[in-house]
């Protein structure tokens, strides 16, 4: 998956370019776009969590949301998630929706992440199978265990999910989600 293109942009999200994934990130990452998925199993609205592969260059082994990815060139944050759904845990949402803006910038043992990020939450009705060059473990978590958990350990999650954590916390949609269960 490192031959895919990451589509560079400005502090607007405007394209100002691509870039082959395995160049993006590095000491000095540009910012480029990504999103993040946090997916809910439809019987229970438990959340399901990704330890990320050991084989990652970036956050190995860091607990986190569901998915992240990049949308290609003229591909919709969507499709992408979907798409990287299917690759990393094999599961095809019965629903996907963005809910919230989310612009990060963090630097991790000399790779820095830089990007415009939207938050999209799903559900999904089966379980996952991992992809061990993406996924090391998963997990379903209840909601307050999740966040429970980000706060006594923060240090096992990436800043980005603890950060994003927070934001789904005040975010409408995301109650309501969790609230049909």
């Amino acid at each position: 998956m490192d031959a895919e293109l990451v589509v560079l942009v400005d502090e607007y999200n405007r394209v100002v370019g691509a870039m082959p994934k395995a160049d993006v990130h590095g000491a000095a990452t540009p910012l480029h776009r990504g999103f993040s998925l946090y997916l809910f199993r439809s019987s229970d609205r438990h959340l399901l969590l990704q330890q990320r592969s050991a084989k990652k260059r970036t956050w190995p082994l860091i607990w986190s949301n569901t998915c992240c990815g990049h949308p290609g060139p003229g591909e919709s944050n969507l499709d992408a998630a979907k798409r990287r759904l299917k690759y990393e845990l094999g599961v095809v949402p019965i629903f996907l929706e963005e809910v919230a803006p989310y612009r990060f910038c963090v630097t991790k043992d000399g790779t820095m992440e830089n990007e415009i990020c939207p938050i999209l939450v799903g559900i999904v009705d089966c379980e996952p199978v991992v992809n061990p060059e993406e996924v090391q473990s998963v997990r379903w978590m209840e909601w307050n265990g999740f966040i429970a958990s980000i706060e006594r350990n923060p240090t096992a999650y990436s800043d980005w999910c603890i950060e994003q954590a927070k934001i789904l916390e005040d975010t409408p949609r995301c109650k309501e989600l969790l609230a049909t269960a």
